[in-house]
């Protein structure tokens, strides 16, 4: 099953893969602001109406209340990989989310400096995107931001291992990793902010079930700078609510 979902994530341009025949880059001529043109296939970053990422500030906000999501993921074997633009640490089977009655099973993670969602215009220095498939398909990805303060273990476990450079996805040997380290403290409940949202990397795809954490975990200077060495700076604009319904945890 989970050799299906990640099959499926790397056809729809879900960062499980390297780069594209067609090259996109955050800046410059090939930058976000030009993504649509690069390609036909990434017409939808141009002409989309619910993409991500967006401002989760109170301006946008037009509800609120308690959205049911709960997580439970398993420690596994660290397998790790550079794709060209992000660092992503892959799953086996076992590990899900569950939102709005749907179980979704967790196929990777990846990271971004700085936070692509923003609150009130600020950004956070590093984020965690967790991204969940359906067995229909269906994707939904929960957000963590990341602040400076205490060493984080689980962190420098991806800080030791990420590749410097573009590198297919390996196991580390005699390395453990936890995602559920990564997140606030919890009892497998989390409140989140909730919306319709799209991928932040080319295509583009919308139909994300998007779902960002308020809470931020402490992690080292040197690991946010670590992260930011090795991906640069990798933050796709802040898109246009353009109406959805965005649910703010009360």
């Amino acid at each position: 099953m989970y050799r299906k979902f990640f099959a499926g994530a790397a056809v729809i341009g879900l960062l499980a893969a390297p780069a594209t025949a067609t090259d996109w880059t955050y800046e410059g001529e090939t930058g976000a602001d030009r993504w649509g043109h690069l390609h036909t296939d990434f017409e939808m970053c141009e002409r989309g109406i619910m993409q991500s990422p967006i401002d989760l500030g109170a301006g946008n906000v037009n509800a609120t209340g308690e959205v049911e999501v709960m997580v439970h993921w398993n420690a596994g074997p660290l397998t790790i990989l550079n794709n060209g633009h992000t660092v992503q640490a892959n799953f086996a089977e076992g590990s899900h989310l569950m939102s709005g009655g749907k179980t979704f099973n967790l196929v990777q993670v990846h990271f971004h400096t700085p936070s692509e969602h923003a609150v009130d215009g600020e950004r956070f220095p590093l984020t965690a995107h967790f991204v969940h498939a359906s067995d229909a398909g269906e994707l939904a990805v929960l957000g963590v931001m990341y602040v400076e303060g205490d060493a984080h273990s689980e962190m420098q476990k991806l800080v030791d291992a990420a590749p410097a450079e573009a590198a297919d996805a390996a196991t580390v040997d005699g390395v453990t990793f936890d995602p559920a380290m990564l997140l606030p403290a919890n009892d497998g409940e989390i409140e989140v902010y909730r919306y319709m949202g799209s991928l932040t990397t080319p295509p583009c795809s919308e139909g994300v079930n998007w779902h960002v954490v308020p809470e931020p975990v402490e992690v080292s200077a040197e690991q946010i700078a670590a992260m930011e060495g090795v991906m640069g700076m990798n933050a796709r604009p802040l898109q246009l609510l353009n109406g959805r319904l965005l649910v703010a945890p009360e």
